[in-house]
């Protein structure tokens, strides 16, 4: 690309005098008045200046026709290479529209195929309304391409939403048989509309966003042979005038400036990130295969780390767009300092960046510097004077190892980064076997979330009752799935699914809700009784569960002191200060609380004298074993009397036998839990066995459920 420096320099002198110095040097020339020689006669001094002044007037006429010659060529010159460079311009600018449209066209067909799979996958209102996205976005690309092509493109783009019509109605139904998991149908729509049509979409837009790329980088090429053209023609244009060079020069170089910053921009802005001006994805693919080649070459490692930012959508939700934006301004030159000049940082969209390392070394290379670069962004960012705290998650790929296509490392990495995110693990590496099961992870996880939609999960209570009174005082809500095809599905095969997600959150407030429901439905029937639910450790980090809490009470009219909410020990150290706070607001409400797994854990006894708690659960696995193991037994008689000194209520679950009962109310513990007295029955159960427990029934005993 010529520079200014690299221009031709224009002559400093001009073949026209001016008209002065020609007047000069013609009378120097002229001989005196006189005999003119050899002749004796003196010539006529009149025709003598006649002849004179039509000599000068002649080269005089001749200097202002060159000059206006001069002026005319240099004008002409200008005009025509501001025309040719213009329109070479408008047409460079017309084919990378268009380009960039099939291209976004291209991104929207794909997207439309991935959403569509993972509807069959996770059907659910998010995914489809994603897939809708994507197919706003595919139109709004056509109609672009329709207003900037010519009639070729309009037919082209008539064509395609032809057929993208005739694929949204089969999309359609094929959705609707998805929702009513008509999975034979699904397949036959699939294969014998879906698919065929999508593929000639697919085919049709990918051939056109390629002829169009090529079609720019024509264009490109020709604007370059342009200013090449003028660069050429520029000095001998200026050696015709003097009086024009400077500003001829100027003006040049100013047009010929403003041309390759337009080129630059353009080739800048199709392989560069609008918001941010990172590498794009086009670009990554790019830099990626040359560094795969490079470093097959050389024998080095390349490597790729794909980082998504945790929690993001918060900040966009919490304070707008504008500070979300600006955010994702200040990633890569935050991940810059950590890296070196051969590293690039690219982003793909959204809140996903990438890193592209030409030789990282080993996996535990890799796996140090993406801590070292998720430990980086942990930093806060300053935003408009707010401090916006942001954590990632990262997958990692090594090429070799993990592939060798660009493409097939990029999903892997993908698949890695979704991997550390729902398991909360911060880094993953790649790993075959854990990608095999990614999909039934995400096949279970939408049908969680549609489970919730639809009300598939039920509560089932296991009652809690007094050693000395057999009274029953409460009873836990345990929650259920009724899959209509898996059948009921127990808490420990989805629970840890949800709370790698936020899932739990959802989760957490239906069972609150539904155990509320059932508590105002006994304080109506004359039976009030004090419900208890089990938070989860991602439940403490939720600093608006307090206002939840009170919100629930107030909807379904339950006095607090009816709510008791179960928290694990272990469950309180994953953040003790920020989970303290949160029991303690909770405490505030009225609501009761309780630590679980109590001695499974490793609580310390100053924290507990300062948590705003009501009662202990003893860890079952204690209960169990206490008449086989003196350790536990001794382990259960000490923390009875630790809870009773502290003045807590002493709850023992797990509770299986008579005999442990017995042991229980002889070292004073409280309260019983257990399959022995009663086991996680529906509500309705739960009524029909307090009725025959009743003292109208002479049952006030504790003991098993018929």
């Amino acid at each position: 690309m010529p520079t200014g420096a690299d221009l031709p320099r224009p002559v400093a002198s001009s073949v026209l005098g001016s008209s002065t110095d020609l007047d000069d040097h013609e009378q120097a020339s002229v001989p005196a008045p006189g005999p003119a020689p050899g002749t004796g006669v003196t010539p006529d001094i009149s025709q003598v200046r006649v002849t004179s002044d039509d000599r000068i007037a002649l080269r005089s006429r001749l200097a202002s026709i060159g000059l206006v010659l001069v002026m005319f060529g240099v004008s002409t010159f200008a005009v025509w290479s501001s025309q040719a460079t213009s329109a070479a311009a408008r047409s460079a600018d017309v084919a990378s529209t268009l380009a960039d449209s099939y291209a976004q066209a291209a991104v929207a067909v794909a997207a439309e195929e991935s959403l569509e799979r993972k509807y069959r996958l996770e059907p659910g209102p998010e995914v489809r309304a994603r897939y809708d996205a994507a197919t706003d976005r595919l139109v709004g690309a056509l109609a672009l391409v329709a207003r900037n092509g010519n009639l070729d493109d309009r037919e082209r783009v008539t064509a395609v939403l032809g057929k993208h019509r005739l694929y949204l109605r089969a999309i359609s139904r094929m959705f609707t048989l998805v929702d009513k998991r008509d999975a034979p149908a699904v397949l036959k729509i699939d294969a014998l509309e879906v698919d065929p049509q999508f593929l000639q979409i697919q085919q049709t837009v990918d051939a056109a966003a390629v002829a169009h790329h090529q079609e720019s980088v024509a264009q490109l090429s020709h604007l370059r042979r342009m200013e090449t053209t003028t660069s050429r023609l520029t000095p001998l244009v200026f050696l015709l005038g003097i009086l024009l060079s400077a500003l001829l020069i100027s003006i040049t170089r100013v047009h010929r400036r403003l041309l390759d910053r337009e080129r630059s921009r353009a080739l800048h802005d199709s392989t560069h990130d609008a918001l941010t001006g990172l590498p794009n994805r086009a670009l990554l693919y790019q830099r990626f295969d040359r560094v795969l080649r490079e470093a097959s070459r050389a024998g080095t490692t390349a490597g790729l780390l794909l980082i998504d930012l945790d929690r993001f959508k918060e900040i966009n939700d919490t304070f707008g767009h504008h500070y979300g934006d600006t955010l994702l301004t200040q990633i890569g030159p935050r991940l810059h300092l950590a890296l070196r000049e051969a590293d690039t940082v690219a982003r793909l969209g959204g809140d996903e960046f990438a890193i592209l390392f030409p030789d990282i070394g080993d996996l535990d290379a890799a796996m140090e510097v993406a801590a070292q670069l998720r430990e980086a962004l942990e930093k806060p960012f300053l935003v408009e004077g707010v401090a916006l705290d942001v954590e990632a998650s990262v997958g990692v790929v090594l090429a070799g190892e993990h592939g060798t296509d660009p493409e097939i490392l990029l999903q892997r990495a993908d698949i890695a980064m979704y991997i550390a995110k729902v398991q909360s693990l911060g880094v993953f590496a790649y790993d075959p076997a854990v990608d095999g099961h990614t999909p039934a992870r995400l096949a279970l996880l939408g049908e969680l979330r549609r489970a919730l939609n639809l009300g598939q999960l039920a509560l089932h209570y296991q009652p809690k009752v007094s050693t000395r009174t057999a009274e029953v005082v409460g009873a836990e809500a345990l929650v259920r799935w009724q899959h209509p095809d898996r059948g009921m599905i127990f808490p420990d095969s989805f629970i840890p699914l949800a709370e790698q997600t936020g899932l739990i959150g959802p989760l957490t407030t239906y069972v609150l809700g539904a155990a509320l429901t059932q508590a105002r439905a006994w304080m109506d029937a004359g039976q009030p009784l004090m419900v208890s639910v089990n938070l989860s450790a991602r439940n403490l980090l939720d600093d608006q569960l307090p206002q939840e809490v009170a919100d629930l009470l107030a909807t379904h009219g339950v006095p607090a002191e009816l709510l008791l909410l179960e928290v694990t020990e272990s469950a309180l150290m994953t953040e003790p200060d920020r989970a303290r706070r949160l029991l303690e607001a909770l405490s505030a409400l009225g609501v009761r609380l309780s630590i679980d797994d109590f001695g499974a854990g490793y609580t310390s006894l100053g924290q507990l004298k300062n948590l705003p708690v009501a009662e202990l659960k003893i860890d079952k696995s204690f209960i169990i074993n206490m008449r086989n193991d003196p350790s536990d037994a001794l382990i259960v008689h000490s923390i009875v009397e630790l809870g009773h000194n502290l003045g807590l209520t002493i709850v023992a679950e797990g509770v299986e036998t008579a005999a442990v009962l017995a042991d229980l109310t002889t070292l004073g513990c409280d309260i019983a839990q257990g399959n022995y007295v009663s086991r996680p029955v529906p509500a309705a159960a739960l009524d029909s066995w307090r009725a025959e427990r009743s003292p109208s029934a002479n049952q006030p005993s504790v003991g098993p459920a018929r």
